[in-house]
């Protein structure tokens, strides 16, 4: 399945280095925006949660990618429209992306169903840890001792929150370490796109098949007449993930890498508000332990990767 990403990597300049020089308030524009990126993220699983409480899974999974398409193609129109042209050396990256995409967005819908967001979130937040150890493995990339150490704590930090062979440890709990495995080759795959295909473009076929994939899945599922609220939240999730989309790109682009890609990690805290406001669910200290250990070996990595630029 990954074979194809371990051919070299085209190396291109990141996004986020722009040619003029930062001006002042960028890094804290970024950071804002990054956090706003996150509370969207964070709404968009609580809303989701909720529906589909009643809702069938992949009923809500059509409707909502349905909503996300229709605001993907209004906001392309007003920068020029959606290019659906994939070069023929993306088409490749394309599809591995697009398995990840849809495997991530199934497994960890079906984990957030029966896992506390706090808990399910907090597996996450080991993701760019993971990406970097991927990164190492198919495209080469350096990965010095002290980043090493630091995906080991990570991944420690996993099982602290997880607890495998404890009652708490379940087929859900698998279902999200393979939702965290998934997304790591869809941001791997996105490394290979050049930048003549858009963010648009990638986020609005992922869309296509998330909606085609939960419109298949939910004939077996069956579907109900929804109500005009939860047509509404749906429609608000939707909004909710644009904007987390969008705002983590602009962030990326605006600020310094090492000033605002930490703000990530307030995802966590924003599963652990919304879970105990709208489920009750409150984190034990289990989670919270696995927790420190995950963000603060994420945090410790972007230090040192921000280090390392500077030296080279």
């Amino acid at each position: 399945m990954v074979a194809p990403l371990i051919s070299p990597l085209r190396r291109t300049r990141p996004a986020s280095l722009r040619p003029e020089p930062l001006q002042p308030g960028d890094n804290l524009r970024g950071a804002g925006l990054m956090t706003l990126s996150m509370m969207g993220f964070g709404c968009n699983d609580a809303i989701v949660k909720f529906v589909t409480q009643e809702m069938p899974l992949y009923q809500a999974i059509t409707l909502r990618g349905s909503f996300v398409m229709l605001a993907l193609v209004l906001l392309a129109q007003r920068s020029g429209g959606l290019r659906l042209r994939i070069a023929p050396d993306a088409r490749w990256p394309m599809v591995l992306r697009l398995i990840g995409e849809v495997g991530s967005t199934l497994l960890f819908l079906n984990a957030l169903q029966r896992m506390a967001i706090g808990d399910l979130t907090a597996v996450m937040q080991s993701l760019p840890l993971v990406v970097m150890l991927g990164a190492a493995l198919f495209f080469g990339e350096s990965l010095g001792w002290r980043r090493i150490v630091a995906v080991m704590v990570g991944m420690v930090g996993v099982l602290v929150i997880l607890r495998p062979g404890s009652g708490t440890f379940g087929i859900w709990s698998l279902a999200a370490l393979g939702a965290m495995a998934m997304v790591a080759l869809r941001d791997l795959s996105t490394r290979r796109f050049s930048r003549d295909i858009t963010s648009a473009t990638i986020a609005f076929y992922a869309a296509v098949m998330v909606m085609l994939t939960g419109l298949v899945l939910s004939l077996g599922q069956g579907w109900i007449l929804p109500t005009v609220s939860q047509i509404l939240l749906l429609v608000l999730s939707s909004l909710f993930l644009t904007v987390g989309y969008i705002s983590a790109v602009s962030a990326m682009r605006i600020g310094e890498i090492s000033a605002v890609a930490p703000f990530r990690y307030t995802s966590l805290l924003w599963a652990i508000v919304l879970g105990m406001l709208i489920f009750g669910d409150w984190p034990d200290l289990w989670t919270w332990v696995g927790s420190g250990l995950v963000v603060g070996a994420g945090i410790y990595t972007i230090w040192r990767e921000a280090q390392l630029g500077r030296r080279r």
